[in-house]
């Protein structure tokens, strides 16, 4: 927790409140049902709260903006990023129901109301979303061919619409083969973000629509 403080100082007591309570509801449910590798859960903060939070330092979304989080698994990025932004609107959806009974009962106990959930694959969905952020649930030819056209052009954020995605590695042959202009791409190092060493080789894609 004390690394989330250090890369966002201006956190509220509510935020500070709920952040800290995800260590100890994480640990209690992922004994019961297995959302984070049970060798990962004493970097629970480094490698999955605040690997999501980097998302918040390349855009601070705007109240009402409509967030897709797309395989969330045990909720990341989507309940760091509604702790943030708790006027933006988040929809968190995974295929695996045991899941999505981890993240029903986190948002409960945080008492977040900006949080819905649904029991679903991404690209069965009808609903049309601002922007579409997910944590490398696959390859990105194959995530934006999923959720393209439930992406609402343009928006009223700094960044265009569009998805965010978190991945790691040399992304330069699968960029390629999403046949997305260049124009449309941005990349972010998060290590110009964190210092730790976990995120070395970690990036957000930004990819407009």
């Amino acid at each position: 927790m004390n690394e989330i403080l250090k890369y966002f100082p201006k956190l509220n007591q509510k935020q500070i409140s709920q952040l800290s309570q995800l260590g100890d509801l994480y640990e209690f449910w992922n004994a019961q049902i297995n959302v984070v590798s049970r060798k990962d859960m004493e970097n629970i903060y480094n490698h999955h709260v605040l690997h999501s939070l980097a998302i918040a330092k390349i855009i601070s979304f705007a109240a009402d903006t409509k967030i897709l989080d797309v395989g969330t698994g045990g909720g990341f990025p989507g309940i760091p990023l509604a702790i943030m932004f708790p006027d933006a609107q988040f929809t968190l959806v995974d295929s695996i129901n045991k899941k999505i009974k981890v993240v029903n009962a986190i948002v409960e106990s945080l008492d977040l109301k900006n949080v819905c959930t649904m029991r679903v694959r991404a690209e069965e969905l009808k609903q049309k979303f601002d922007f579409v952020a997910s944590r490398a649930v696959t390859d990105l030819p194959t995530f934006v061919s999923w959720v393209w056209n439930r992406i609402i052009p343009n928006g009223n954020n700094a960044l265009p619409n569009g998805i965010i995605y978190l991945k790691g590695g040399d992304l330069h042959s699968e960029l390629k083969a999403t046949k997305i202009s260049k124009r449309q791409i941005s990349v972010y190092e998060i290590k110009d973000f964190f210092e730790d060493e976990f995120f070395e080789t970690k990036q957000i894609i930004h990819i407009q629509r």
